[in-house]
């Protein structure tokens, strides 16, 4: 047995090793300090903002849910982005006085759809709290009640957290469960709330509650009116600006339906990846990060099994590939993800990062996103 044949693949493993052990650190410490919030009745409005375009499928539920808040007095403002369906009409047979549908206006050059329509009904709405939410998004009554009350109890100008993702087909489990796990894998929670250095801002743009006051002062979406990834851009914007940004669990305040199938999945996270894996910076980190943590080491198992590997080099591999799936189980269970999305992890992995460089190689050659029927040019392309 010859000396590279033994000290390189075990090299390549404890980097495997090494790598899958700083996402289940984070996330065993990030597990431990997000909590979804106690509730507290509050005599503060909240104003629930729905944007809405093509959403027949959605909007009934997502609005009776949200009319359905306890805890809180809720206004609902659901805004008609031009949908050519009956979107419309559906709002207007619900009938309740607290609902309002407003029809958002054309959309003006250097804006993109969904900041254009948020901005709008920001600017129609009376809450002292401002609760953002997609239009497939359903609220449990007392959401609503719990994020206003972390607000209150932190000093958070925005407040943020997952909703659980409901995954129906196995496209849809080989993409949207990387949102929670790379949320929670990679982002140093204590520090986020220690520091206010703006790269440490992350929320999630399916359920974002903001204060009114700090939405004025900082321009809210107009500020950010080209991102496609509200998600990053504006709890990064409000870090900047000084206030407090806040992470809350949760996947028992909120459901979500985000994709239908694999081909919606692939376009919807390839529409914003730009704004955050896929830069020529960022990505080759990432692919270091997620390839040697949790692609590579089933493979070099297999091969070890082989014989192909040393021992030593097994060893590390499987250490490894148990610490991947363990930090996979403990996020699966936090967020009450399907069980299916456990053995399927590895390969999720590969696909995020898939989507990543074909959005990364894509821009190079075309520099638009599309979305919703409408195209945006991709900054920096």
């Amino acid at each position: 047995m010859t000396d590279s044949f033994t000290a390189i693949p075990t090299a390549l493993a404890l980097l495997c090793l090494i790598a899958a052990l700083l996402p289940a650190v984070l996330a065993a410490v990030n597990l431990s300090v997000l909590r979804r919030p106690a509730p507290q009745d509050d005599p503060d409005l909240v104003s629930i903002l729905i944007p809405a375009r093509n959403e027949a499928g959605n909007i009934a539920e997502t609005v009776r849910a949200a009319l359905a808040s306890t805890g809180v007095p809720v206004e609902v403002i659901v805004g008609d982005d031009h949908s050519t369906d009956a979107t419309p009409e559906i709002v207007r047979a619900i009938g309740d006085p607290r609902l309002r549908l407003v029809s958002v206006p054309t959309l003006p050059e250097g804006w993109t759809g969904k900041n254009h329509a948020c901005s709008h009904m920001a600017g129609s709405a009376a809450g002292r709290h401002l609760l953002f939410i997609d239009a497939d998004v359903r609220l449990v009554p007392e959401a609503a009640s719990c994020l206003a009350a972390q607000a209150r109890r932190t000093g958070a100008a925005l407040v943020s957290g997952v909703p659980r993702q409901r995954t129906e087909t196995v496209g849809e489990m080989l993409t949207v469960p990387m949102i929670d796990f790379l949320l929670l894998g990679y982002l140093p929670v204590l520090l986020m709330r220690r520091l206010r250095d703006p790269s440490l801002g992350a929320a999630c743009g399916q359920l974002i509650l903001i204060d009114r006051a700090a939405y004025e002062a900082t321009g809210g979406h107009g500020a950010i009116r080209m991102s496609l990834h509200d998600g990053v851009r504006l709890p990064r914007l409000f870090r900047a600006a000084g206030y407090r940004t806040e992470l809350v669990a949760a996947a028992t305040l909120a459901t979500c339906r985000m994709y239908e199938g694999f081909a919606q999945a692939w376009a919807g996270f390839s529409k914003n990846a730009h704004e955050g894996m896929a830069t020529p910076r960022a990505l080759p980190v990432w692919t270091l990060l997620l390839g040697c943590g949790q692609v590579l080491p089933p493979l070099l198992v297999l091969a070890g099994l082989c014989g192909l590997i040393p021992t030593p080099a097994l060893v590390a591999a499987a250490l490894a590939l148990l610490l991947a799936l363990a930090t996979r189980t403990a996020i699966t269970l936090a967020v009450r993800a399907p069980l299916a999305t456990i053995p399927l992890h590895p390969v999720a992995v590969l696909v995020a990062l898939a989507i990543q460089w074909n959005v990364l190689l894509r821009r190079e050659r075309a520099g638009a996103a599309t979305w919703k029927g409408r195209s945006y040019p991709v900054s920096g392309a």
